[in-house]
Order: C-alpha cells, then structure tokens, then sequence
C-alpha cells in the first residue's frame, strides 16, 4: 500500500488513542522502524498487556482454535475453542504483527475478529484493542496482498521514522554515544531502502544493534571489529562512514574545526576514510545552511559559502575525487543516501570562482 500522507512515531500514539479503542488500526513501516515496540509501549500507557501474534506463522486453527463436542437437550453440538491467549476476559490489546504476511487463509479468519471483534461464540472485551502492522510491497518482506474486504475493515497510518523522535528515545534508553554523535550527525543515515539482495540495512534497530554490540566490545574496540559489526548490521556505506566517523573522534579531527581553519584536512593515504566522511560533512552541512536563494541569505551563509569555496581547492589538491563529491549533482551522494542537493547559485560560484581562488594561492 502507497500513501504520500504519513506519520512520525511521536505523532502515532496520539493516532492510537483516538482510534484504536473504536476502530482496528493498520499500521504501515518499512523493516526495524519501530511498529512493534511502539505498539508494545502504547498497550502499556493504557495500561493493558500486549499479546502478539505473528501473521507469517499462523494457521487457520490458530485463531478459531478446534472444535469441542456439548450436549445440548436436542443432542450434541460442536463450537470451536478459540485459545486461551486471544479468548481473555479482561481488557488487552491484541497485536496482529505482519498480518498482511499472513496467508490468505488466515487473513480471511481474522475477516470476524477485525470486523465483529468476536471468534465464533467468543468476543473480545469492550475495552480490547486491535492493532495490526506489516511492511509494504517495496520492502523485500514477506508480503502478500491483502484483499479489499480486510483493507476496509481497518484504519490505516503509514509510519515514517524521524530521526529527531529516535534521537530523543535513544537518548533517554542510553543508546551507545558514537551511534548518537552519529545519527545527530548524518540523520539521513538512520534509514536506507532494502536493497533488492541479501545485504544489511540501516533502520533504527539496525543502529541499536550497533549499539549493543559497541557496549559488549567496550571502548577498546579495535578499527576492524569495529567495521566487521557496523557492516553487519546496517548499509554497506553508512558502515564505512561510520568507521570513518569513529576514526576522527579517535584522532581529534572534526569539521568544525576545518571550516575554522584551526585543522587542516587530513591528507595521509591512511586516513582517505576520514577525510571522505569529513567531505560529506560539509556537503550535507552545505546542503542544510546554505538558501536555495542567494538573495535573503544571512550574513553567517554567505560566510560558510566562502569559507566552502577555499576549502575545496584544499580538498581538491590532497583528493580530486573527493572534492567532486561535495559538488556532486543532487541525487548523486557517494555515500549511497539520495542527496539533498546544493543549491544552484552556490554551485555557478564554484565553477566560477576556484579557477580565481586557486590563482590567488599559487602567487
């Protein structure tokens, strides 16, 4: 399912609490965005347990449950048994987790249970909540489309991640400090699309996981177990980068203090890394300050601008390569993220000006 209207994971508890407790909710995410530990922290806000079931491995019988043979004065009759986890009698919310992975077998027995919020003779509690989730056709999950009759018994949200909200969760769940400084850094980074083939990809639970892994290691890590997790827990070039990253802290470089001219760029072959993520820095710090207009532009941008130009006929002596990416056209980002693209004006200037500027150093 396609929207272009969506939600971040601040906004969607209040989402939840409007409509959950009427209405069964459906909620949309790429892959480690969150939905289930929202979900799960929704369910506990209210007050409710929160009992999961996994779509991908259900059977049909999983929810109706198997039939029990009664006596009745006209004689005997059967009535399926729902189980024990979903027939309660006390309010809780039921998590349909990956339901549009489900089969459509299964899906067609949740049809009831979305829709009448009963299973056979069993109904759920007037104070049950249903909420399902699932992942999106362009996700490389597993999906199977799921028919227009149980799309329509449900309120869909599409959830998109906010690097802010996740900084100000992972800040308070004492996520490592280098995934901090990094994310706070290259929030373009948090995510990445899955890729078509079997390959690590960034998402928030991606990064936790580098989290975890760097408090298991310790702060003695060393460079290469370093990249070795980074690289097997999110995109191949977000894991470079951030290795890259690391380094720099390790060894003091920093790009604040390259535009301030108190550091140079590192220019040793061993450290072409670094120096690689310090030129996408200032790309993206570029691509963040600087107006799509020149007229208007503050004071503080026009500087920034100028002290970019100079510092790219520097970039360009130590690394020609490199000194293109920060240029590159939008789109074109090496590091494998979309771009946001310089604007127009700042680039005419560069074509216009570094032959000028390289004169001026050479006399």
């Amino acid at each position: 399912m396609h929207s272009s209207i969506s939600i971040t994971p601040a906004q969607l508890p209040d989402v939840l609490l409007h409509v959950a407790p009427t209405r069964p909710v459906f909620i949309w995410g790429q892959p480690g965005i969150g939905k289930s530990s929202l979900v799960v922290a929704f369910a506990k806000s209210l007050g409710l347990e929160c009992v999961s079931l996994l779509g991908t491995q259900l059977a049909p019988e999983d929810l109706i449950g198997v039939p029990q043979i009664f006596d009745t004065p006209t004689g005997p009759r059967s009535r399926f048994c729902p189980p024990s986890m979903i027939a309660r009698d006390d309010p809780y919310c039921l998590f349909l987790d990956e339901l549009n992975g489900a089969s459509h077998e299964v899906q067609k027995a949740f049809y009831s249970l979305i829709l009448e919020r009963r299973l056979g003779d069993f109904r759920l509690h007037p104070g049950a909540v249903v909420i399902g989730a699932g992942n999106r056709s362009q996700d490389a999950a597993i999906v199977r489309a799921m028919s227009s009759a149980l799309v329509n018994r449900m309120v869909h949200v599409h959830l998109s991640a906010s690097p802010r909200d996740w900084l100000d969760w992972a800040r308070r769940s004492g996520i490592h400090p280098w995934v901090l400084e990094y994310i706070a850094l290259r929030p373009d980074h948090l995510t990445a699309s899955p890729p078509k083939h079997e390959e690590p990809f960034s998402t928030p639970r991606a990064w936790h996981m580098v989290s975890d892994a760097l408090y298991s290691f310790g702060d003695g890590i060393t460079d290469v177990d370093l990249f070795v997790l980074a690289a097997g827990c999110v995109s191949p070039a977000h894991a470079g980068q951030f290795r890259a990253f690391v380094k720099q802290l390790r060894h003091a470089w920093d790009l604040e203090g390259v535009l301030k001219g108190t550091l140079r760029w590192p220019s040793e072959p061993a450290d072409r890394d670094v120096l690689f993520f310090l030129a996408q820095s200032l790309r993206a710090r570029l691509a963040k300050e600087l107006p799509r207009e020149k007229r208007g532009g503050s004071h503080a941008a026009m500087q920034l601008a100028h002290r970019a130009k100079a510092l790219l006929v520097d970039l360009a002596d130590i690394s020609l390569e490199i000194a293109q990416v920060v240029v590159a056209p939008e789109g074109a980002d090496a590091d494998g993220s979309d771009g946001a693209g310089l604007p127009t004006w700042f680039l005419t200037e560069v074509v216009r000006d570094l032959p000028r500027l390289v004169a001026g150093r050479e006399s």
